[in-house]
């Protein structure tokens, strides 16, 4: 693995830490639910799987709930207003890709789930950043994934579809590592897209609770 990735293992993961399987993790923050609105105040709670990837993410903010999940490869974004009358029901080829990028970064959370394996693959950049590929079923991605001098991830950036439109530059941060269940995480995440060389952020997370299950031993 390139040095940077070695570095981030060895920092965060203690000895024998067994692959993590199941993660359930709360947050509060702040979200805007268009990139020229306000932010509001969100609560939101979120279940992963790792062996198959997958995921069920459900915000509330005082005007809209939404979830967001990945299950059997395929992505779907469901946003009611007042918790009732549904506005956005999204999902479809650009949705599935989305929601595996989600997916792959928010393994910061839970980072045995960027081993290496069969189906990821760390490559070297330079002595912050490295390349790192996934391949799920057809879809392949991509994240240039940047550390900081102490090791911790800080950053993935990417290409992501921006709804139904075209692709975009997308950055996902990372801050304020924590020990956790005995590994060391980020406990607060910045979502942005990056426009016109300007980063335009519209979700702002901190971490409340995470929790892990964990019955298999690498």
């Amino acid at each position: 693995m390139p040095a940077p990735v070695q570095r981030y293992f060895r920092l965060v993961l203690p000895e024998g830490q067994t692959y993590i399987s199941y993660v359930r993790l709360k947050h509060n923050g702040q979200f805007k639910s268009d990139l020229e609105k306000d932010w509001m105040d969100i609560n939101g709670e979120q279940y992963f799987t790792t062996q198959n990837p997958g995921f069920v993410w459900r915000g509330k903010t005082s005007v809209f709930t939404a979830t967001d999940k990945l299950t059997n490869g395929n992505g779907s974004l469901s946003v009611k207003l007042l918790s009732s009358v549904r506005i956005v029901n999204a999902k479809g080829e650009k949705y599935n890709q989305g929601e595996l990028l989600r997916w792959l970064g928010e393994s910061a959370w839970f980072p045995t789930n960027l081993l290496p394996s069969p189906n990821l693959k760390w490559g070297p950049i330079d002595a912050e950043t490295a390349h790192l590929t996934y391949q799920y079923n057809d879809l392949k991605l991509n994240y240039k994934v940047r550390f900081n001098p102490s090791g911790e991830i800080i950053s993935f950036e990417t290409k992501r579809y921006l709804g139904n439109t075209n692709l975009e530059s997308w950055i996902g941060k990372y801050s304020d590592y924590r020990k956790i269940n005995g590994v060391l995480v980020p406990t607060k995440a910045e979502g942005a897209w990056i426009m016109n060389g300007q980063e335009h952020p519209y979700a702002r997370f901190n971490v409340t609770e995470l929790e892990y299950d964990q019955p298999k031993l690498f």
